[in-house]
């Protein structure tokens, strides 16, 4: 394996430094017009990319998983834009219980898509997930929102993130996911109800009595949610007798 990485490693640097020749700030020499060996040297590269794509997963499935990293790493040596090729890499440092090496690998892979997807919303809730694990609080965050907007329907998932955010503290961050939650769950009265309470208990009592009536419009047989807004609306109109009173 350290041979042929060796015999490969020359020619992919030829082939990788001939492509990065053909991109220059706002054009490209594609674009102008690139010579026939540039041509060739781009061709050579992503051929060379698929070649070692292939090897590595024939290595996945048979699960000799060192060598399968190596020739995946190769791969987006050869094409830094195989998103692919992340995503498996990913996969393998998560089996291998190594999330800190697995974490950049699904950012990479999440970067380069352009379009909704089922792998790209997996990505998202794991990689949120193990930053959430790892106390990265500032990182996570825009993960998990991202994540709660491409499935509107895993509502248990805004709850375990927001549990985390608020025991951990950083209850303005369990306010984004309950926000982005009624954003896009706008049939769940039981968040708006979460965002409330939370809301409510950082002082924003306007804003809680607004959450409090949409639950209670959207789930209209709800007591509980009717009591809600009855009592924050007399909790309001208390608060202003004793202002005007003062």
């Amino acid at each position: 394996m350290i041979a042929r990485i060796r015999d490969y490693s020359r020619w992919l640097f030829s082939a990788i430094f001939s492509l990065s020749l053909l991109t220059v700030p706002g054009t490209t020499l594609l674009a102008q017009g690139a010579t026939q060996q540039e041509r060739a040297a781009a061709g050579a590269a992503s051929e060379l990319a698929q070649r070692h794509y292939r090897r590595a997963n024939t290595y996945n499935n048979l699960e000799r998983f060192d060598e399968a990293v190596e020739e995946y790493r190769l791969a987006v040596a050869a094409d830094p834009n195989l998103a692919d090729a992340y995503r498996n890499l990913a996969n393998i440092y998560l089996s291998q219980n190594k999330p800190d090496d697995a974490i950049p690998m699904l950012a990479r892979f999440i970067n380069l898509q352009d379009q909704p997807s089922t792998p790209l919303t997996a990505s998202l809730k794991t990689i949120g997930d193990l930053l959430r694990r790892a106390e990265r609080f500032e990182e996570s965050i825009s993960f998990d929102v991202r994540a709660i907007a491409a499935d509107p329907r895993d509502d248990s998932l805004v709850h375990i993130m927001g549990n985390i955010y608020d025991n951990a503290g950083h209850t303005d961050k369990a306010i984004q996911v309950y926000e982005k939650a009624t954003e896009v769950m706008t049939d769940n009265a039981f968040m708006n109800r979460t965002l409330g309470r939370l809301y409510e208990r950082e002082g924003r009592l306007e804003d809680a009595l607004a959450q409090y009536r949409k639950a209670a419009a959207t789930d209209l047989g709800s007591q509980f949610y009717k009591e809600l807004v009855q009592n924050l609306e007399a909790r309001l109109t208390q608060q202003s007798g004793n202002q005007v009173n003062g």
